[in-house]
């Protein structure tokens, strides 16, 4: 009994410190669960035909649990840059297809994870804004002249649409098709991420992922990566796309607004959101609606005369529910006319304008608040907005004790706060009242001034007081348009015809950065209400605009 004890307790000792048996994961039954597609693979690829789900188990997540051994990792060649890095990240070898346990790769359309949005560029310069997802596909199948550029991760879309044709030029990186973008030798696919905003993002059947309510489920323009079989640590770390609307703020700038004379007239007859009717979802649409007023609201301003002759000038402040209406954001006070009823028709707008939390920029109270930039914040997205008036008159200008527009002075002053706002992590709006030229070109004192505030680090400078819409230039990353028009101002081509022409500048900036620009553009009917310009119209236009820039046009 004795020896039995012992032996007993032995055997309890042994048994304990006996390793336990690995838990062998369940495995659901075959027909309880839906077979994933097999993506496409090149030919080159497969290393065997893939087994039929009826006859063979879909795989098991793959354990990535220090207890076992790290599954062997194939990353296809059409992964984007991103992705690609993540998956050298996992697998510091990764292996070949023929060899992987998990392949990095593309998934039929629906599967989840990483759902990668690409944009459709061309020259900055193109007069074509929109074409159809079957125009894309001719291209890509060789139909047509036109050459279109990729990198090994565009190279997915022929799952879509088939093998590609001769049109379709591989190219290592997206820096190198958006060289040849730029040069004109074609049009480009990219990922979202790589953009510039030195390229036209082309609209598929009106769409764009520029449009602050875009949707990657319904763009075809959106392939999905991810592991097959299913790694759920990796998986963890994929990032849900390459598109995030938390980190987009859509900015559009106008030209000049003064609503008096003939315009508030109309506003008078047919109600004061009149002006606004056909441009108004422009505007609010966007994030952040910058209107450039040039007038003072002023209760003691007398009832609109379409015919005055002198052009002193103040609204009836009923009017601010125009601005309210398209959706106002920030208001640029460096008109000429901002003093024309003096401080107190000036205090009163000021007034105004804060009532409604509406910040300003070119002008204030004093010097030292006319100076004083309007800084937003959006999806954080850090933008500053300043701007100065240069012809005056002096009158016009602040000073020290006294409200206005802020004069530009020697420009030492606005270069210095550029500098420091850029070095502050904002994005810096720069808009200028300038000399008024009725001509689409820009003369060499204009060029020179609105150079310089780039040169200072603006990433946008914008041209305010132009009453005729202006070339544009590139200053390294700076984009520069010297005059955009009218927005709501009475010129029906008086005192030069094209006064009724007019630019609405849309930006797209991404965490940080610039990304995308869009020329809107628009025709003055009725001496008060823009309109969008009918396809004729704004070829005319585009092919003027970019002419006086100095650009080659493409169709």
């Amino acid at each position: 009994m004795r020896f039995f004890r012992l032996w007993l307790a032995l055997l309890v000792v042994l048994t304990a410190c006996s390793p336990a048996p690995l838990a062998t994961p369940v495995q659901e039954p075959t027909a309880a669960r839906t077979p994933t597609p097999t993506p496409f693979l090149p030919s080159r690829w497969l290393a065997t035909p893939t087994p039929s789900p009826a006859t063979s188990p879909i795989p098991s997540p793959v354990a990535t649990s220090s207890a076992v051994e790290r599954p062997r990792l194939w990353l296809d060649d059409r992964l984007p840059a991103q992705l690609r890095a993540l998956g050298a990240d996992l697998a510091a070898e990764p292996t070949t297809a023929e060899g992987a346990d998990v392949r990095f790769t593309l998934l039929a359309e629906g599967a989840p994870g990483a759902k990668w949005v690409y944009v459709l560029v061309a020259p900055f310069s193109t007069l074509t804004d929109d074409i159809s997802q079957q125009q894309l596909a001719a291209w890509w199948q060789g139909e047509g002249e036109r050459l279109l550029y990729v990198t090994a991760s565009g190279l997915g879309f022929q799952e879509t649409w088939g093998a590609p044709a001769g049109s379709v030029r591989l190219l290592a990186d997206e820096d190198a098709v958006l060289a040849a973008v730029r040069a004109g030798q074609g049009w480009g696919l990219i990922p979202f991420e790589a953009l510039q905003p030195d390229v036209k993002v082309i609209r598929l059947e009106g769409r764009s992922p520029l449009d602050g309510d875009f949707s990657p489920a319904d763009w075809p323009l959106t392939l999905t990566y991810g592991f097959q079989p299913a790694v759920p640590e990796w998986a963890a770390r994929l990032p849900d796309a390459n598109r995030d609307p938390e980190r987009l703020t859509v900015l559009v700038m106008t030209g000049v607004t003064a609503l008096v004379r003939a315009t508030a007239d109309r506003m008078e007859k047919k109600g004061v959101l009149y002006p606004g009717r056909d441009v108004r979802d422009w505007l609010r649409a966007a994030d952040i609606t910058h209107i450039s007023n040039e007038i003072p609201f002023y209760d003691r301003c007398p009832p609109p005369n379409p015919y005055q002759d002198n052009v002193v000038f103040c609204s009836d402040p009923r009017y601010i529910a125009l601005l309210e209406d398209v959706g106002a954001d920030v208001i640029e006070l460096t008109g000429n006319h901002f003093q024309d009823y003096g401080d107190e028709a000036t205090l009163q707008t000021l007034y105004l304008y804060d009532e409604r939390g509406w910040p300003y920029f070119g002008g204030g109270r004093d010097l030292a608040d006319a100076r004083e930039p309007a800084l937003l914040e959006h999806h954080g997205n850090r933008i500053a907005f300043i701007g100065c008036n240069m012809p005056g008159p002096t009158f016009a200008w602040a000073t020290e004790g006294r409200p206005g527009a802020a004069p530009c002075g020697d420009y030492a002053w606005i270069e210095a706060r550029i500098r420091a706002l850029k070095e502050e992590g904002y994005l810096v709006v720069a808009t200028f009242q300038y000399q008024e030229y009725y001509s689409i070109s820009a003369p060499a004192n204009q060029v020179r001034d609105f150079q310089r505030l780039a040169a200072a680090g603006a990433d946008i400078v914008s041209g305010s007081q132009a009453h005729f819409p202006q070339a544009m230039a590139w200053r390294g990353g700076s984009f520069i348009h010297y005059g955009l028009g009218n927005l709501f101002f009475d010129q029906m081509d008086v005192p030069a015809v094209g006064t009724r022409r007019a630019f609405i500048d849309r930006y797209v900036i991404y965490d940080g950065r610039l990304i995308g620009i869009e020329l809107l553009t628009t025709m003055l009917e009725d001496y008060a209400r823009p309109r969008p310009m009918t396809p004729a119209e704004r070829h005319a236009l585009l092919q003027e605009a970019f002419a006086a820039s100095g650009w080659p046009i493409y169709p």
